[in-house]
C-alpha cells in the first residue's frame, strides 16, 4: 500500500485527492491546505484526514506527495518532502523560476526520490492518439488554441504561465525537438498579467509552431493542428475527437478518417503513471527537466514586458538559443 498525500487542495488539488483516494493499491493519507474550510470540505466528500499544516501529514507518515499548491511555494514545499526521501509530483509550472526547478531536480536526484511534473494534457486521451499518429512522420508546424474566459480563482500569474506552459510542453513532446526561436506577442487587455498571448517558435527540428492562447473568450477552445509531410492532424481536446487527413492527390482530393481515442480521465492516467513510476522505480513519465524546459520557454516569452495596458502594442521579440 502507498501512502499519499496532497498539499493544496483549491480546484486541482482537490480532483488530485479524490483520484488518489480511488486509487488500488494506494491510501490517501490525508490534504493538507492553509485554508481550514476548503481542507475540511475535502475531508467531508472524500472521507480523508485534513491537515493545517505539512508537519502533521508527516507525522501521519506518508510515501509519496501530490502538490497542488500555488506555484510560488512549489519550490519550498517541494524540497521539504524531498528531503524527507518522498516521492513528488509537483504540478506545472514545476516552480516560480529555473533556478528554483534546477534546485528541485538536484535534490530529487541526490535523495533517489522520483520526481514528475503535472503536465497532464499528455496523458490527454486525444493528445496521446495524436502522438501515436505522428510516430514515424516529419512534422512541418504546429499549431494549437487554447482559449476561455478569465478564471477568477488566478491572480498570480498570466496566460502564458497558467495555459500556454502545456501547449509549450506538448510542441517539445510532439517533435521531440527543443525550442530555439521565441517570438512573443503579448497584451493585458483587461487583467493586471498578460490576458492575450500570440506566440510563435522554431524548434531545433525547423518545425514551425504556434499558440494562440486568451482569457477573453467567453467560452473554452483547445484545438490542435498539425501538418506532416504525409498527413494533417485535428484534434478537439474537449470533445477527444481526432482526424487525419492523408492521400494528396494533385487535383486536391484526399482522404479522411477519425481515429481511435481512448475515454481515460487525463489526471487518473497521471497519477496511475506517478505511482507506478514509484513501485516500477522507473524513469518519471515528465521529467523535473521536461518541466524545466517548458517553464524556460515560457519565461522567455515574458522577458522584457512592461505590466498594464502600455504592454497591448508590444512588438514581437526575437530571441534566439
Amino acid at each position: 500500500m502507498l501512502r499519499v498525500g496532497v498539499i493544496g487542495v483549491g480546484v486541482m488539488g482537490s480532483n488530485h485527492a479524490r483520484v488518489i483516494h480511488e486509487l488500488s493499491g494506494v491510501q490517501l493519507v490525508g490534504v493538507v491546505d492553509p485554508d481550514a474550510k476548503q481542507a475540511q470540505l475535502v475531508e467531508g466528500l472524500i472521507g480523508c484526514p485534513a491537515f493545517a499544516d505539512t508537519a502533521q501529514l508527516f507525522e501521519a507518515g506518508v510515501d509519496a506527495v501530490s502538490i497542488a499548491a500555488p506555484t510560488h511555494l512549489h519550490h519550498e514545499l517541494a524540497l521539504a518532502c524531498i528531503a524527507r526521501g518522498l516521492h513528488v509530483l509537483v504540478e506545472k509550472p514545476i516552480a516560480s523560476s529555473v533556478e528554483e526547478g534546477r534546485d528541485i531536480i538536484a535534490a530529487a536526484r541526490h535523495h533517489g526520490v522520483t520526481l514528475m511534473v503535472g503536465h497532464v494534457e499528455r496523458f490527454n486521451p486525444a493528445v496521446e492518439a495524436i502522438k501515436d499518429a505522428l510516430r514515424g512522420e516529419e512534422i512541418l508546424s504546429i499549431a494549437i488554441t487554447r482559449v476561455g474566459p478569465f478564471p477568477p480563482r488566478m491572480s498570480n500569474v498570466g496566460v502564458v504561465i497558467d495555459l500556454a506552459v502545456h501547449d509549450i510542453d506538448l510542441i517539445r513532446w510532439f517533435t521531440e525537438s527543443e525550442i530555439v526561436e521565441v517570438q512573443p506577442q503579448l497584451s493585458s487587455a483587461r487583467a493586471e498579467r498578460e490576458d492575450i498571448a500570440l506566440l510563435q517558435f522554431r524548434t531545433a527540428s525547423g518545425v514551425l509552431a504556434h499558440i494562440n492562447t486568451n482569457w477573453l473568450t467567453p467560452f473554452k477552445a483547445r484545438t490542435v493542428h498539425v501538418a506532416t509531410k504525409r498527413k494533417y492532424l485535428t484534434g478537439d481536446l474537449l470533445t477527444r475527437q481526432v482526424s487525419e487527413c492523408f492521400g494528396f492527390q494533385s487535383d486536391g482530393s484526399y482522404s479522411m478518417r477519425h481515429l481511435s481515442v481512448g475515454h481515460a480521465e487525463p489526471l487518473r492516467a497521471e497519477l496511475t503513471a506517478f505511482v507506478e513510476a514509484i513501485r516500477n522505480r522507473a524513469a518519471s513519465p515528465v521529467t523535473g527537466e521536461e518541466g524545466v524546459a517548458s517553464l524556460e520557454i515560457a519565461i522567455r516569452c515574458l522577458e522584457g514586458r512592461p505590466h498594464g495596458a502600455s504592454a497591448t502594442r508590444k512588438p514581437a521579440r526575437r530571441v534566439v538559443a
